[in-house]
């Protein structure tokens, strides 16, 4: 059953479903959606960025925080200033979807009390609008910055884009380093022994630290915002007769909610026929979730940062380095990606508000993941007030799981690989350095014997391990 309303200017349209799990898929089917728009548009706005670094002569690394990276010059489509709104609408983008499927008709469509319950749904125009226009400002920015700059490649791949500045003269290989890595950026490096450990991504990339702390600095974030709860709660809810549960303890921790007075504090926003709630209502979760969304949107640099080098350390195995590959099939045969797809919905999904029945008198709480489950809402059919739950074990639940995603990353951020071949972590200069002869196959190992020097590098052919004994310095030195 589907009813379209208009009422007081507030367009609506509502659906009763059989089942929670088709609420669900309604929900997540426009999850998808966004993030599918978010993602192309911010795959645009990230390749328009580097072309614009380039052109400035300031691109170091392939990867960057996309948001966090300006280009010069405040009209600049990459920018601070509109990076800034980016990062804004992103942030709105996601905490609004919760509120388009939010609120199950207020105007009093309930289940019989006999029969089979019915789920209302209910679609609200106002969020769809503001999801709408702030999708439609992120498509403008991303076209505008676009055309502002000639794109040097479409390609992700770091090679590709190296390829393209040596090609432009845009980069210029540095004689006497084909032993150097990315850390070794020192004026005066020259000729290098083979190491057997090679630095880790975090001593190698400086945005990397930034992005480790900020993930530490979130857990610490929401770690008071548990405690700030639980502060509340101790103060103005424990005494409550609604609230029997007492402070929170090891016996009454529990991954869902036990019922709507299970550890929780509830503030009010009042319902208006105009329109306003829905912005009180997006404040309030723009202001919790937004850190989070900014948060998981930066560790995605580690990510790439790490199959960049995965895909350099290729260049030493038996079948070599291929720069013309799938790029669906580098992304599924990574298994940090992989856990990222898996970390951010479950991390980030939005609040699910639900629909406290006027017969039952009852709040039926969605099971949906971590944020939603730390923080939902309800309204009643003819409530004049929209109610949200900080639940504080579940506020806990979700510090816990940050504070193990923050580990992993730490730890693959620390992690050194093994093996002579110089780290790059798509650098684009040490890239320029290393790879001496570009092919679509290639491979990297000792190239050249010396009397001073050995020279290692690239080639379309499998090349012997470098020797560890031997001093490398590269084609440029006159080597007999």
């Amino acid at each position: 059953m589907v009813a379209d309303k208009e009422d007081g200017g507030k367009a609506e349209m509502s659906l009763l479903l059989s089942s929670g799990l088709q609420k669900e898929m309604v929900a997540l089917v426009l999850n998808l959606i966004v993030t599918i728009c978010t993602e192309s548009t911010g795959f645009v706005h990230g390749i328009s960025l580097r072309s614009a670094l380039a052109s400035e002569s300031r691109l170091r690394f392939n990867s960057n925080l996309r948001l966090l990276t300006a280009a010069r010059g405040w009209r600049n489509p990459n920018g601070v200033l509109l990076n800034f709104i980016m990062a804004v609408l992103l942030i709105i983008s996601y905490s609004s979807v919760s509120l388009i499927t939010s609120f199950d008709d207020l105007h009093g469509i309930t289940a019989p009390i006999s029969g089979p319950y019915i789920y209302p749904f209910t679609i609200l125009g106002l969020p769809l609008l503001i999801l709408g226009i702030a999708l439609l400002l992120q498509v403008v920015i991303a076209w505008s910055s676009m055309r502002a700059v000639k794109i040097l490649t479409w390609s992700s791949s770091p090679f590709d884009l190296t390829a393209a500045l040596v090609h432009h003269t845009q980069l210029i290989p540095v004689p006497f380093r084909c032993l150097r890595a990315v850390s070794d950026l020192d004026l005066y490096g020259g000729p290098a022994k083979p190491s057997d450990r090679q630095p880790s991504a975090w001593h190698a990339h400086p945005s990397i630290r930034k992005v480790i702390m900020s993930l530490w600095g979130l857990v610490m974030a929401y770690a008071g915002w548990a405690t700030l709860a639980m502060y509340f709660y101790d103060k103005y809810f424990e005494n409550n007769p609604h609230y029997t549960y007492g402070m929170p303890t090891s016996k009454s921790w529990s991954f869902f909610p036990i019922d709507t007075f299970s550890n929780v504090v509830v503030y009010e926003v009042p319902f208006s026929r105009n329109g306003l709630w829905v912005f009180l209502s997006l404040a309030n979760v723009v202001v919790l979730q937004g850190p989070l969304v900014l948060g998981l949107h930066c560790s995605e640099l580690i990510v790439d940062v790490i199959q960049d080098e995965r895909r350099w350390r290729y260049a030493s195995g038996t079948k070599g380095l291929k720069l013309a590959t799938n790029p669906l099939k580098s992304v599924f045969t990574n298994p940090f990606y992989l856990l990222l797809v898996v970390v951010k919905p479950v991390l980030r999904e939005s609040i699910t508000p639900s629909f406290q029945s006027a017969f039952l008198n009852s709040v039926i709480l969605d099971t949906d993941w971590m944020f939603g489950l730390a923080f939902t809402s309800s309204s009643g059919a003819y409530a004049q007030w929209v109610s949200f739950y900080m639940f504080i074990i579940q506020i806990w639940n979700l510090c816990i799981a940050l504070f193990i995603f923050a580990c992993f990353i730490t730890f693959i951020s620390l992690r050194r690989p093994h093996g002579p071949q110089p780290v790059a972590y798509g650098h684009l200069q040490t890239l320029a350095n290393l790879v001496d002869e570009w092919s679509p196959v290639m491979w990297w190992g000792h190239k050249e014997d010396g009397i001073s020097y050995c020279h290692a590098g690239t080639s379309d052919h499998s090349l012997p391990d470098v020797k560890m004994d031997c001093i490398y310095a590269g084609s440029y030195l006159s080597i007999s």
